[in-house]
């Protein structure tokens, strides 16, 4: 007899599943059944939003949700830009093999043209903020581009993904004040930066064995059995920095104290990990969602603390 059927389940992946074949290659193209990365892009704007916030008062929800629309559309104009440059190299991979452009799913035309269709959607969320935001929101454009090339010219491509995926930590601020406050700004995004090269390094660690073989670059197969060294050293970086950012915007005991839980977390994400075994590296790295949260809900009740 057939298994009872178990209970729905809301997530995004099962509306993923959900929905019409013809439809469902261009949602696993932007991973929309994998949100893991749409919030740790989403995650630097919510802290510098928040940190740019008056005191005393919560942030902005409309600017929250406006950002979030764009981390969901630039997170997944990112992934199709990927899949187009690595087509190649995912069919070499295991984990990568059932991509939509690397299973023949979907035709490059068919990217391209998707691709087209999420970065006007993207330029519509731009458009809704200041000029001084829609400039610099621009200029990250390159590198959303260049990123995936980085891989197969530097052992460093992690350091390049945080330059692009923490514009947000510049972008979230200028929305709210109409430009950069550097002394705070560039802290956070240097933490930012610093965040990804941990959380980035751990998933590389998944695919060192194939990256290897196809003769891929990443920080994984750099720093090799030091790792946890390296993820130590940026984690510390990490934490002087929003220490400093928090300090130039006269953030107070919440926000510290959030801070203090982050590193917490990240030591012992780092003294737990085993680099040889991918479901691991998986776990950790998902795990990162919870940092960003702690941090933003530190600087919202640091701020109401003001």
């Amino acid at each position: 007899p057939a298994a009872p059927p178990g209970p729905r389940s809301f997530s995004v992946a099962e509306l993923v599943r959900a929905a019409p074949a013809s439809l469902q290659p261009y949602l696993r193209l932007m991973r929309l059944h994998q949100h893991a990365g749409t919030w740790l892009l989403y995650l630097p704007c919510t802290w510098s939003i928040g940190l740019a916030t008056a005191p005393g008062c919560l942030p902005d929800w409309r600017m929250l949700s406006l950002f979030g629309v764009g981390a969901v559309l630039m997170r997944g104009a990112g992934c199709t830009i990927n899949d187009m440059w690595d087509r190649d190299y995912d069919r070499q991979v295991a984990r990568t093999a059932s991509r939509p452009l690397a299973a023949g799913d979907i035709s490059t035309f068919q990217s391209l043209v998707f691709l087209g269709g999420q970065l006007s959607l993207a330029l519509c969320v731009l458009l809704c903020l200041n000029y001084y935001s829609i400039i610099l929101g621009a200029a990250s454009l390159s590198l959303v581009i260049t990123y995936p090339l980085m891989k197969r010219i530097t052992y460093w491509p992690q350091l390049v993904l945080g330059l692009t995926f923490n514009w947000g930590a510049l972008l979230g601020w200028s929305a709210i004040k109409g430009s950069c406050e550097w002394s705070v700004c560039l802290p956070l995004y240097f933490a930012g930066v610093m965040w990804t090269l941990v959380y980035d390094t751990i998933y590389a660690h998944q695919d060192k064995r194939d990256d290897v073989m196809i003769g891929v670059k990443s920080t994984a197969l750099q720093f090799k059995e030091d790792t946890k060294w390296w993820l130590s050293g940026f984690s510390l970086a990490m934490l002087l920095s929003l220490c400093m950012a928090g300090m130039n915007c006269k953030q107070t005991f919440p926000y510290y104290s959030a801070v203090a839980a982050v590193g917490a977390h990240l030591a012992h994400q780092i003294y737990t990990l085993d680099i040889d075994k991918p479901e691991d590296c998986w776990k950790k790295f998902t795990s990162n969602r919870t940092v960003g949260i702690m941090l933003f809900i530190g600087i919202v009740l640091g701020n109401l603390w003001k």
